[in-house]
């Protein structure tokens, strides 16, 4: 028998199917509350290519192993392509013989907005319902879906550079049972939720517009030199990385305010602590989620097909 024998290939249209935005920020809670320490996820590797970045994310959690091939192409929107594109390959753990090959962009659009909201769904007042979103993509639409998951809320502000790519997010987003509309940076004041998913490397927002009460969610960026939140916001705020090891390298809101001198390495919580209690969470400040994507994550969202894939 051929090692693709039985290999299932998964479109987009079949993910969504099988793996529902609640059933995904659940197994990435799972995952931590059940012992596993995002610090013995393997490091991934970026690699320069002329077009962009190629990003090799491997992964080994429970019955399945996995890796993703992220290809992310700046110049992609230009030509009606999506900025970041990946493919998946799902593995069984004991063998490690290839299980599924998984569209790998549909995966990350489940994953990451899942991942914030297990990490709102443990730190953000348990009464939000108003929330801010900075960007127009597919990661802006469907990070309304992952914080009505936790969330009761009512209201959704979509703020994007470009009105007709907005105006289609707003009619997108409108789907998951939330008001929908199109907003600017002045939105953030009185937001019980802000999230941050654009391709900025300067700050978006006027930090002294978020209420101590409010949890600000920052996922648009994965390098030392790009930011989306002042150094000033995190300096206030409580800060809530993946670990101490990605927060320190790879999230330039992070990097960059503690080489301001706003923040200290010290000061940071990780998501396995505010995910199993134990650190108080603040109530007092902000808090600021700032997520930059590692392999487990991908893995724990996958290995939701089980025996189905």
């Amino acid at each position: 028998m051929g090692m693709f024998d039985d290999l299932q290939l998964l479109d987009a249209e079949q993910l969504r199917g099988r793996i529902s935005m609640a059933s995904a920020i659940a197994a990435l809670q799972a995952a931590i509350r059940e012992g596993f320490d995002p610090d013995d996820d393997p490091a991934r590797s970026i690699v320069d290519v002329r077009s962009g970045q190629l990003l090799l994310m491997p992964a080994d959690l429970g019955r399945f192993a996995g890796q993703k091939l992220g290809m992310v192409a700046p110049g992609n929107p230009a030509r009606g392509l999506e900025r970041i594109q990946a493919v998946y390959v799902l593995l069984d753990a004991a063998s490690l013989s290839p299980v599924a090959l998984l569209d790998g962009t549909e995966l990350t659009s489940i994953r990451t907005p899942a991942v914030s909201a297990a990490a709102v769904d443990a730190v953000a007042v348990r009464d939000a319902e108003r929330l801010v979103v900075f960007g127009s993509g597919p990661q802006a639409v469907r990070h309304v879906e992952a914080m009505h998951a936790v969330r009761p809320l009512r209201e959704a502000i979509l703020v994007g550079r470009d009105p007709e790519r907005t105006a289609r997010a707003v009619d997108a987003a409108s789907r998951f049972g939330v008001a929908v509309r199109a907003g600017d940076a002045t939105d953030v004041e009185g937001a019980d939720l802000i999230v941050c998913a654009t391709t900025a490397r300067e700050p978006l927002l006027d930090e002294r517009l978020v209420a101590p009460t409010a949890t600000v969610v920052a996922i648009g960026s994965h390098e030392p030199d790009a930011r989306e939140l002042t150094g000033v916001l995190l300096g206030r705020s409580q800060v809530v990385v993946e670990t101490l090891r990605v927060g320190t390298t790879e999230a330039g809101d992070v990097v960059m305010a503690i080489a301001e001198g706003h923040l200290e390495r010290d000061d940071l919580v990780t998501l396995r602590q505010v995910m199993r209690g134990e650190v108080p969470i603040a109530g007092d400040r902000p808090r600021v989620v700032k997520t930059c994507g590692m392999g487990w994550q991908d893995l724990a969202v996958a290995s939701l097909l089980g025996g189905t894939a």
